[in-house]
């Protein structure tokens, strides 16, 4: 979560400053554990903003989204066996199949991802969509292809954001849908009020940008698609809760309640939902302390058929990271990512 236009007081108090360049880990937020090992989770630092992750095909790294603009933001990858951070290699070479025709040039570097979502595409190659807000408003579209014992990105096309979007997931022909969480925003509105301040989005080559029926809610954030490409999963931010979308009848079908604010949503390998999150936002931290002004974070398992939920984790006080905003299994853990802060956090599953 974070948002870019009209940002509202409130919010404010989620954003933490950048480390210095010579800034220890965990030293410009003293109120966090010490990397390293704290019972069953493990503080894994090197990271600035790690907002989404992803699963490379091959299971052996994640993909890091580092929410930043300069040079703590761009793409990572997170080696599982060596718990180490890399800088993606980029290429860039425009393909007419991908994005919009219009969209022609990449811009490098420069991009300052938000959500992500990698698939496979019916053509066979895997594409990895990625918000961006740095630039232009668009949705980034890469190529992932091996690159030795590794995985390296080739740009290949975009499309141009009406409104700035929040996240995303990629469907097998190239199309995806996507959140707009301040899309309705109006100058004064609440956005913790509960009205509906966003909505969601499909797009496809052939009829460009289209906003789904009902799908107005409060601040839309994470969304995944089923592996049928019928339903779409949608958490509400503010409103503390997850919808069952229909993409066939356009309607929602099914919703589901949370005690926290559900942030980014991924798939587990057996089929489940993974949904984190902050349990509040709180203004009572001096600024002179340099904390964000958070409370604690919970992950939960959704079942995509009922939407039957259970607690994963939930971090009970312990200060291992703040602004939570995803979690995703991989392998036997799962790594839990924040839209601030130096480091995710390893959980055993």
């Amino acid at each position: 979560m974070k948002v870019f236009r009209n940002v509202p007081l409130l919010l404010l108090c989620l954003l933490t400053l950048r480390p210095s360049a010579d800034a220890q880990p965990g030293a410009f937020n003293p109120a966090l554990l010490e990397c390293g090992r704290h019972g069953e989770a493990e503080i894994i630092c090197g990271t600035w903003a790690p907002e989404d992750l992803e699963r490379t095909p091959d299971g052996r790294f994640l993909v890091v989204a580092k929410m930043d603009q300069g040079e703590y933001g761009g793409l990572d990858l997170f080696e599982l066996a060596t718990k180490a951070f890399t800088r993606i290699p980029l290429s860039a070479g425009k393909r007419p199949d991908w994005g919009d025709p219009a969209c022609t040039d990449s811009i490098g570097r420069r991009i300052q991802p938000h959500g992500l979502s990698l698939s496979r595409r019916t053509s066979g190659e895997w594409q990895l969509y990625v918000v961006n807000h740095n630039v232009r408003e668009s949705m980034e579209m890469y190529e992932v292809l091996p690159d030795g014992g590794s995985w390296k990105l080739a740009w290949r096309g975009c499309v141009l954001a009406r409104e700035a979007y929040n996240d995303v997931a990629s469907l097998p022909d190239g199309s995806f849908v996507a959140t707009r969480p301040q899309a309705l925003h109006k100058n004064g509105q609440n956005l913790f009020g509960g009205e509906p301040s966003g909505n969601v989005v499909v797009w496809n080559a052939g009829n460009g940008e289209r906003t789904l029926p009902g799908s107005e809610y409060g601040f839309p954030n994470g969304v995944l698609v089923s592996g049928d490409g019928r339903f779409a999963f949608i958490s509400g931010w503010t409103t503390r809760d997850l919808y069952k979308y229909d993409l066939k009848a356009e309607k929602e079908v099914a919703r589901c309640e949370f005690n926290f604010m559900p942030d980014n949503l991924t798939w587990t390998p057996e089929g489940g939902i993974l949904a984190a999150g902050i349990k509040g936002v709180s203004g009572d931290c001096p600024p002179e302390s340099g904390n964000p002004c958070l409370q604690g974070f919970v992950v939960a398992e959704i079942d995509p058929e009922t939407l039957a939920s259970r607690i994963f984790y939930d971090n009970s006080g312990k200060a291992l990271i703040n602004g939570v905003s995803v979690a995703l299994a991989a392998g036997d853990a799962v790594y839990v990512g924040s839209f601030q802060g130096d480091r995710v956090v390893q959980l055993p599953r």
